[in-house]
Order: structure tokens, then sequence, then C-alpha cells
């Protein structure tokens, strides 16, 4: 019985030894397999772009990022923005890219993404190449997807659909009402009036100055869409307001219209992509083309260098990973230490730092403003590259860079401080749960308890805290753009602007996206404004497979060893050596030709 017991312990542990060994070995599969595929797509689209003719295929039906993502799981997104601009500008100067076939979002964009998008493809027809975009509609009321293509070239609509891009709307869910029914009580500090992210849980409509800004916004931003749009569709700006706002519209009263080009399906448009390049067209999807490494011979390794650190999200302390898909943010760690490698790099000649972010944390964004004064002090200039919004936290850290370049449409601002916390022991209380709350020392311990209200001296202490924040915020503001301490307490006061408002308030300096914050980095680094220069990536963007090291702690051993073991297997003598051991006499088991797969059916 002994031995029986002996044996059935040994048989368990061996079996949970050997599932845990398992998981290792399926996630260092899993890392080696992906790295593996995302390395040979890489080797077989440089084989597949033929030598002339590509015409370059964009999607944007999908929501893209702003910039790449951390995760290792996330090589299956589209394209993000940034890595967008760079691929079209890289395939300017390309001669065996002909032109662009883009299929038009249908819903909606978030109007920094849709200008700059608008931008990218603006630069990519005026070197000589061509762009068809075609539309299953546009469906969505908002004129911002619209806006993004409608300039690009020729603009087909699909017969049966229908054009009802007429305006701009805003819907804001306000809790305040839910809050005091259920008997929860929302206390923040707001600094000032048009600091408005928390008027959603202590109110049950709009303020007046809730109102005012929002309505500003929207205002802006579509008056910056008819003004682009007129000159897309060769209208006056009056004929073309009354075209919009005549919608909606079926898609051949939308061509009778002039906001289309021409009707027909997505067959149409691409055979009128291929006839540009008299039939010879050669589609290639945009990501395919973005792996391909630069032609020999382009001179990249030789050009000056500008630094990008990049981020999106909320800004937070610490270096938070990317994990397995959840939100992006900004680590101050890592983008302070990123800014920090830049400027000890003695190659890097300017630093373009890109920034989509509503805020954050201000401990986090004072930690990174240090980085960025630091960089301007050592000789490096500091050009901010504003995404779709950079507001808040967002704009404390660009306050400090010798020049802020953001879109018309970006979302800016929001120089103020809100904190706050939500009392729910009444809520819970209803339920008959009881969140009793004990504590030692001074009376602010409990300042941040969801089951105590506030007491007077509770709010003062918060109210000066807050207001110190403030005073930190203007004053680095004040200094960073040079503009006197009134005048920013006067368009401060916690107000969203548009980039192109800001630029008229002085808290932003150029209108432009990504390629025009490149122009400036520049212009401030001395170059000629015509010369060539390299985007180098501060940290550089980690391959899969140090991806998956970083997220589950692999040894550097262990990926070297599957580095090692997947370059081996892609020799041509050891693949021929394995498929003549697994093939039969006389049998073929090989890919079509590359080249024949680049080709479109029909």
């Amino acid at each position: 019985m002994k031995q029986f017991w002996f044996s059935l312990f040994g048989s368990v542990v061996g079996v949970l030894i050997g599932a845990v060994l398992l998981g290792v070995f399926l996630v260092l599969m899993i890392g080696g397999l992906i790295a593996s595929a995302i390395q040979n797509a890489e080797t077989e689209a440089d084989r597949a772009l033929p030598a002339s003719g590509i015409v370059l295929e964009l999607d944007l039906r999908q929501p893209r990022l702003d910039q790449p993502a951390r995760s290792p799981f996330a090589f299956a997104r589209p394209l993000a923005i940034i890595d967008l601009v760079e691929t079209l500008e890289r395939a300017r100067s390309d001669s065996r890219v002909s032109g662009i076939f883009v299929r038009a979002n249908e819903y909606a964009m978030s109007p920094g993404q849709a200008e700059e998008i608008r931008g990218a493809l603006d630069r990519f027809t005026t070197s000589g190449k061509f762009a068809v975009v075609h539309a299953q509609g546009f469906e969505g009321t908002g004129v911002m997807n619209y806006f993004a293509v409608a300039g690009a070239g020729e603009l087909w609509l699909q017969p049966t659909a229908s054009f009802s891009a007429v305006g701009l709307a805003a819907e804001t869910l306000f809790l305040g009402g839910l809050f005091e029914q259920f008997g929860a009580e929302a206390q923040f500090i707001q600094l000032h009036e048009y600091k408005n992210a928390a008027d959603i849980y202590t109110q049950s409509g709009f303020t007046e100055a809730h109102r005012e800004a929002t309505l500003s916004l929207l205002t802006n931003l579509y008056d910056t869409a008819l003004e682009g749009l007129a000159r897309d569709r060769s209208m006056t700006p009056e004929a073309l307001r009354a075209a919009i706002e005549g919608g909606p519209y079926t898609a051949s009263q939308a061509h009778e219209a002039r906001l289309v080009d021409h009707l027909g399906q997505v067959f149409d448009a691409r055979e009128a992509a291929r006839n540009q390049v008299d039939g010879r067209a050669r589609f290639v999807a945009v990501e395919a083309y973005a792996r391909t490494p630069e032609r020999p011979g382009s001179g990249g390794q030789s050009r000056p260098v500008i630094a990008l650190v990049s981020g999106q999200g909320a800004i937070v302390t610490g270096d938070p990973s990317g994990g397995f898909g959840g939100e992006e943010v900004i680590g101050a760690d890592r983008m302070a230490q990123a800014i920090d490698a830049a400027a000890r790099d003695s190659s890097v000649r300017a630093i373009v730092l890109r920034i989509d972010s509503p805020g954050g944390s201000a401990t986090a964004s004072d930690q990174i403003w240090d980085a960025v004064m630091r960089a301007r002090q050592n000789g490096k200039p500091v050009i901010v590259s504003m995404g779709s919004v950079a507001a808040s936290g967002g704009y404390y850290i660009a306050a400090p860079a010798d020049m802020i370049v953001a879109n018309a449409a970006t979302l800016t601002g929001s120089i103020g401080m809100l904190g706050g916390k939500i009392v729910i022991d009444g809520a819970l209380q209803r339920v008959g749960l009881n969140l009793e709350p004990l504590s030692v020392g001074g009376e602010y311990a409990l300042a941040y308890s969801g089951a105590t209200a506030w007491s007077d001296s509770q709010r003062a202490a918060f109210q000066r805290l807050a207001e110190q924040i403030y005073t930190d915020f203007t004053t680095k503001v004040s200094e960073g753009r040079d503009l006197p301490m009134a005048r920013v307490q006067e368009i401060a006061r916690g107000r969203v602007w548009t980039g192109a408002q800001a630029a008229e308030l002085g808290l932003v300096d150029r209108i432009g996206g990504l390629q025009e914050a490149v122009n400036a980095a520049r212009e401030l680094a001395g170059l000629e404004a015509d010369e060539p220069v390299r985007l180098r990536r501060f940290p550089a963007q980690p391959t899969p497979l140090e991806a998956f090291q970083q997220l589950f702690g692999l040894s550097a051993d262990g990926v070297e060893a599957l580095t090692r073991i997947n370059a081996l297997m892609a020799l041509p003598e050891v693949r021929a050596a394995l498929e003549a051991r697994q093939q039969p006499a006389g049998v073929q088991l090989t890919a079509p030709d590359a080249e024949a797969l680049s080709r479109d059916p029909g």
C-alpha cells in the first residue's frame, strides 16, 4: 500500500511537472513560430515586390492606433498612423510604386487621424503618383471619414450606398442624476470651469461652460473640414457647405452634387487603378510594403538621424508592460529614459516627440517634462508632434519643447487640474452592504475613502494640493511658451482647444502632422530643407521574440537558441535536405512562384 501511494504521488508530481514544461515549451514554440512567420513574411514580401507597377492597397475601414502597440500579440493589427505616414513618405520616392488604392472608412474617424491620413495621401499624390479611393458609403453622419479621402484622387462610391456625411455631432451621458437616485455622491475639485471631464459624474446636463466649449470644438472642427473639402472638390466654401448640409443623398445624388467622382463597385475602382498602369498593376498591401527594407543603394543608413520618441494613452508612473493587449499607456520611466538616450546619442541631430494622450498623472507628466528640459540643455532640439489628442498632461510634457506641431483637428490644451472621488457608502447601504473604514494618524488618511464624504478640512487640504499642481502647470506653460502668466491663466482654465485654435492662442507653433514635425526638426538641426533624414525609434521597436522575452521573462540564452535554430532551419541546404527526406520521388510540394502570387487575380 505504501508503494502504491508513493507511485500515485510520483505520477501526480510527474504530470504537474510535465504540464509546466509543456506550457513553457508552447510559449517558446508560439514565440518562435510568430517570429519565424513574420520573418518569412518579410522575406517573401521582399521577393514578391516587382520592379515596377506597384499599387499599394490601404484599407481605412479598421481602427488604427496612433503608434505601434507594445504587445507581442498585436502583430495582426493594421499599420499604426505614424508607420503609415512613414511608409507613404518612403513610397513617394520609390520608382517601383505607381499609386495607391484606398478603401474608405464608412462610418467615423477621429478628426486628428483623418487629417494626418489626408496629409499623407496629399504628399503622396503631389509627388506624381495616383490615388483611387472607393467607398461603400459614407454612412456615418460625421464628415471626418469623408474629409480624410475626398481630395486624394478619383473618389468612387458604390451605386447602392448612401452619402450621409452632413456635419458633426457629439453625445454626453451624464450620471449625476443616477448617482443621486442610488445614494452615491461625486466629489471633485475642478480648476477651472472648463475642466469638465468630471461633469459626467457631478452634473445631470451641460453646464454653460461645458456647452460653450463643446460647441466651440465641434464648430471649429467642422469649419476646418469644410475649408479643406471645398479645395478638394473645387467648389466655393458656400457651395460646398450647401452641398454637404443638403444631405443625406443617394449615391447618384451625391454624384450629381459633385461630392464623388464616379459610381461603381469595388471591382470597377480596382480596374480603374489597374488601368492607370496600363493594366499591369501589381497590388501590394501597404502593411506588406512597410515590412520590406529600403532598397539597396538608397543611402538610408548614412542619412542624418532624427530621433522619434512616441507614446500613446494615459500618462502613468513606472513602465507598465504592453501585456496581452490591454490599453496602451505612456509609462513615465520608459519615455523619460528614451528621451535621455536620444539626447546622449551623438548621431542624433534632433528629437521628435510624438504624443497621443488625454493626460494622466501630474507626477508622471512632470518626470517626462524634466527629461525634455534635459534634452534641450544637452543641445538637442525637441519638436513635439501631436496626434489626435495631446491635452492636459499631454500638453504638460509638450510645453517645454522648442516647437510644437499639431494638426488643425488635434485636441489640445486642457490646462487645468481635476481630482476627487465617488462616495458610494449610501448606495451600498441600500442593498444591505456596509463599507466601514478605520484609520489611524491624521484626518486626511480617509480623504480618498469611498465610504465617507470629505470633511471641511479634507476638502480644503485637497483644494490646496490641486491649486499647487495648477500653479506649477501654468508656470511651466508660461515659461515654455514664453507667454505672460496672466495670458496663460486667461486661456487655460481647463479649456480644450483644437490645434487651429491653439495656434492662434500661441499654444502651438505650426499646423501639420508628423512629416511637418520632421521638417521642423531638419530646420532646427541646421539641415537643408530637402535633405533626406533617417527616423530612428527610441527605444527601438522590439522584435516578436524580444517582446515575448519581455512578457514571459524568457532567458537571453533561450531566445538566442530559438533565433539560431530558426536561422539554421531557413538555410537553403537544410530545407533542401528536409524536403528530400520527406518527399516521395516525383512529388512536388513547392509553393507557386512568388512573383505569380503577387499578381492581382483577374
